[in-house]
């Protein structure tokens, strides 16, 4: 079997996603590698070996005869890039959102069934243990039919990881609602079997705003100041110069099979993880943890508050990075590349993710006023459920 070759593009901190498919005489191989960061670049001889091309614009890559590209870049880059490798006939997968408009997406979508090309997002959440034990017990019945789903978001790394770069001003991303929020909106509608189509928020700027210490990160990367000792957040230094995005939101919505939910996301608490609650017609299920060490209750008896579960699911945990999610990422995408059909993620789904978050910023920052969505065409539906063919 050839290797597949490989590109790359965006070398920041997640472009450990590519270093899962570097294997040479194995299966697939990173052929080239873009950045426009110099010194990032410089490394990636280092980190691919010596036959890796280089190049700091992207469309010195459109006709290398690539098999396929990973767009690992800043969000607001990822509309503009995925069009280019698309119309050049190169298998994209896209780092989540896969835009940071609805119309951005509907574009990539278009784009990729007029020139026949396969796309790909990378919402690796759909293959975290902790979710896909929450579908298997919904899809078992164990809740009966779904009603409602919550999701509390507790983003204890906030301030470090998305007030101190490029994600803090609203023109990289849109706000984090959609650029955070992406992973459990997918995630709501995955378990709850359908797509948002009327929402409402609230939200603010509560806490990082009153933070006057900003400055230029040139050349540094998120790994380079987080630590657990910028606590409490108020003491946090070096923000972002532009800071316009909400660290506190709270939507809801309503889909399009009558189920409701509602998505809390929170940049200041003092632990990280994120906490569903799926409540059903016969019982509900809520998860414990998110990472190693978590669990997945399931309570089907009437009582008063009972903290003992009728039923528990340990979760393990296996190596790799997000839960063990990127590696089966990584899989999924290589056989998506050579063989095309359908996969655990959805360009369809991902693109109703973003409509749902880029609708619910629009609310909170108009007063919280109700936001109907628009599904995807038919016949665009169609063609990405049917494998792109």
């Amino acid at each position: 079997m050839d290797d597949i070759r490989l590109g790359l593009i965006g070398m920041g901190i997640r472009s450990d996603l590519a270093e899962l498919v570097h294997r040479p005489v194995a299966g697939s191989v990173l052929a080239a590698v873009c950045d426009r960061d110099p010194g990032l670049l410089a490394r990636a001889e280092e980190r691919f070996g010596t036959g890796v091309r280089t190049a700091l614009d992207h469309r010195e890559l459109l006709d290398t005869k690539l098999d396929g590209v990973f767009v690992l870049t800043p969000d607001h880059t990822h509309e503009q890039i995925g069009l280019d490798f698309l119309e050049a006939g190169v298998p994209v997968f896209l780092d989540k959102p896969m835009a940071i408009t609805v119309e951005g997406c509907d574009r990539l979508l278009g784009a990729a069934r007029a020139h026949r090309t396969r796309l790909y997002v990378g919402h690796n959440m759909r293959h975290m243990p902790v979710v896909v034990a929450m579908r298997e017990l919904i899809e078992s019945g164990a809740i009966g039919e779904v009603k409602a789903v919550w999701c509390r978001h507790f983003v204890g790394h906030g301030g470090d990881f998305y007030f101190k770069d490029w994600h803090a001003d609203r023109r990289n991303t849109t706000g984090l609602l959609l650029q955070k929020g992406a992973h459990d909106i997918d995630i709501i509608h995955w378990l709850a079997g359908g797509y948002t189509r009327r929402v409402n928020a609230m939200g603010g700027l509560t806490v990082y705003g009153d933070i006057t210490s900003r400055g230029e990160r040139t050349g540094q990367r998120m790994t380079d100041w987080l630590s657990v000792d910028n606590w409490p957040p108020l003491s946090l230094t070096g923000l972002n110069p532009v800071v316009d995005v909400e660290d506190l939101s709270m939507m809801q919505m309503q889909l399009d099979n009558g189920v409701l939910a509602s998505y809390q996301q929170c940049h200041y608490t003092p632990d990280y993880w994120r906490n569903y609650t799926v409540i059903g017609t016969e019982g509900r299920l809520e998860n414990f943890g998110d990472s190693e060490g978590a669990e997945v209750r399931v309570w089907n008896r009437r009582s008063d508050y009972r903290a003992e579960a009728d039923q528990v699911v340990p979760v393990h945990t296996p190596a790799g990075t997000h839960g063990g999610a990127d590696p089966v990422l990584a899989a999924e995408f290589l056989r998506f590349v050579r063989e095309g059909g359908a996969t655990v993620t959805s360009p369809v789904a991902a693109r109703e993710a973003v409509a749902a978050g880029y609708a619910a910023t629009m609310s909170l920052r108009d007063g919280g006023r109700p936001v109907d969505i628009a599904p995807v065409a038919p016949d665009v539906a169609a063609y990405f459920t049917h494998g792109q063919r």
